[in-house]
C-alpha cells in the first residue's frame, strides 16, 4: 500500500520548528511495509489543505497527517478531512469527558475553546491522546483511509505507535525490517568502496550513509513476516562484520556515546574527561545516555592554560614549550582528570575547533584526542583539515569515545578487571 505524510503548520514552513514527525512516520510506515513516496508541508490554509488531501488521495490508499488538532481557529486539519471524504463533524462524549478530566487533574479551567478538539468525523476511529488533550482519528471510507494525529512529537508518536500502528498493520501484507551498522575511522567511500559487492543487491538492499565522524551501511529486508526479513539480513550482515569488524561498533545503536556507556557498565569501568576545544561535549554526550551515572562522574573544561596547569597538573613547561594543541599536553590533561577523579579512564582533548587559528601555525582542524589507563595512555591525532567549528567538535569527541572503547579492549586483554 501507498502512504503520503502531510504535516500542517506555518510555523513548520517558515523554519521555527523542525518537522521530525514526517522522520518518525516515515520508519515507523517502512518496518510495515508501506510505501512513502512523498512527504508534504502545507500552512493553516483551508483551501491549500484541501488541495494537499485531494491531491494525495488520488495516488495513495492512506494518508497520513499530522498537527492542526488544537483548540483554535487556525486548527483546521479535521475539519478540512471531514470535508473532503464528506461526512459531517460530531461531538465525542466520551473525548469530550477525557479533555475536561485533564484539566481537572491540572486544577487549571478548561477553556470553551476546548471543546472543539472533542469533535470527531462521523463514523472515525478515535486515538486516544494519552499525553495531550486533542485526540486523533482514523476514517476509512471508499477504500480510503486518513489518519490524523496532533502535531506535538511527545503526542504524535506514542499515538502513532500504540493506537494507531497496530490498526494499520493489517493492511500491509508484508514487513521490511532494516538493521544499521555503525561504524567510526573509516570513510564512506572507502566504506562504500570495500562493501561494492553487497551494494547491488536488490534484497536486502545495502546502502551506505555518512555522518559526521562515522558512517554506517544500513540493511533492509522485506517480506511476508518479520522473522523471514530477519532471515534474509542474516548472511549479509555476518559479511558486512567479516568486512569491517575492526571499525563497527554497534548495530541499531543511537550512537557511539551509547555503545561506549554499555561496554563500560558491563565491565563496571569509570571515565572521566578532561575538554577544551569541544567545550564539555563529551559530557554532555555521555550524560545524554540513560545510566551514564553508573560510569561517569566527572568532567572538566579547562579552556585556559592556567586551568590546565592548576587543576589537571599540566607541566606550564610543556604548555610554553609544544602549546596548548600538542600531544604532551593532552596526555596531562588525560593524567590529570584521571587521578582527579580516580576514575578507571581519563580522557583529554585539546584542538583548534575554528573558525580562526590559536595565533600560531597549526592548522584548524588540528586536534589531540588522549586517553589514559592504570599503566598507559595513548594519543591520537586528528586532522579534520576544516574550519566548520561545530564539525571539528563532533569528529574530535566521536574520536574520544572511539578510544575509550579501543582502551576497554587493551583493559580487558590485560586481565585488569
Amino acid at each position: 500500500m501507498n502512504c503520503q505524510i502531510i504535516c500542517v503548520g506555518t510555523e513548520i514552513l517558515l523554519g521555527d520548528i523542525v518537522n521530525t514527525n514526517a522522520a518518525t512516520l516515515s520508519k515507523e510506515l517502512a518496518s510495515l511495509g508501506i510505501n512513502v513516496f512523498y512527504q508534504t508541508v502545507v500552512g493553516d490554509n483551508a483551501r491549500r489543505l484541501e488541495k494537499s488531501i485531494k491531491d494525495a488521495l488520488v495516488e495513495n490508499d492512506i494518508l497520513i497527517l499530522t498537527g492542526g488538532l488544537g483548540p483554535t481557529a487556525d486548527d483546521i486539519t479535521k475539519e478540512v478531512c471531514a470535508k473532503v471524504m464528506g461526512v459531517e463533524m460530531e461531538t465525542d462524549k466520551k473525548q469530550l469527558d477525557r479533555i475536561r478530566e485533564y484539566f481537572s487533574a491540572k486544577g487549571v479551567m478548561m477553556s470553551p475553546t476546548n471543546e472543539k478538539q472533542a469533535k470527531i468525523p462521523k463514523g472515525a476511529t478515535v486515538l486516544e491522546n494519552d499525553n495531550g488533550t486533542a485526540p486523533g482519528f482514523l476514517l476509512e471510507k471508499d477504500k480510503k483511509i486518513i489518519v490524523c494525529l496532533p502535531g506535538p512529537p511527545r503526542e504524535m508518536k506514542p499515538m502513532f505507535e500504540n493506537k494507531a500502528k497496530p490498526i494499520l498493520e493489517k493492511y500491509s501484507s508484508s514487513r521490511l525490517v532494516s538493521h544499521n551498522v555503525r561504524m567510526i575511522g573509516i570513510g564512506e567511500s572507502d566504506m562504500a568502496h570495500r562493501a561494492g559487492d553487497l551494494l547491488g543487491s536488490e534484497n536486502p538492499t545495502v546502502a551506505p550513509y555518512a555522518k559526521d565522524g562515522e558512517c554506517l551501511l544500513r540493511v533492509t529486508a522485506k517480506a511476508d513476516s518479520v522473522e523471514e526479513a530477519e532471515k534474509l539480513c542474516e548472511e549479509t550482515l555476518e559479511k558486512i562484520f567479516k568486512k569491517f569488524s575492526k571499525y563497527i561498533y554497534g548495530v541499531d545503536v543511537n550512537g557511539i556515546e551509547y555503545a561506549v556507556v554499555r561496554r563500560l557498565r558491563e565491565e563496571k569501568l569509570k571515565v572521566a574527561f578532561a575538554e577544551s576545544c569541544t567545550g564539555g561535549l563529551c559530557a554532555k554526550r555521555i550524560t545524554d545516555v540513560p545510566g551514564a551515572s553508573e560510569v561517569f562522574e566527572c568532567g572538566v573544561v579547562s579552556y585556559s592554560n592556567d586551568i590546565k596547569n592548576a587543576v589537571l597538573g599540566v607541566n606550564k613547561h610543556d604548555l610554553d614549550n609544544y602549546g596548548a594543541v600538542s600531544k604532551p599536553v593532552a596526555q596531562q590533561m588525560a593524567q590529570g582528570v584521571r587521578k582527579l577523579s580516580g576514575a578507571d579512564i581519563g580522557v583529554g582533548i585539546t584542538g583548534i575547533a575554528g573558525p580562526g587559528g590559536d595565533g600560531t601555525d597549526k592548522p584548524v582542524g588540528l586536534c589531540y584526542v588522549a586517553v589514559a589507563y592504570e599503566g598507559g595512555c595513548v594519543c591520537r591525532e586528528i586532522k579534520s583539515a576544516r574550519k566548520d567549528r561545530d564539525y571539528n567538535r563532533i569528529t574530535a569527541s566521536s574520536a574520544a569515545f572511539d578510544e575509550i572503547r579501543k582502551t576497554i579492549d587493551i583493559i580487558i586483554k590485560r586481565g585488569d578487571i
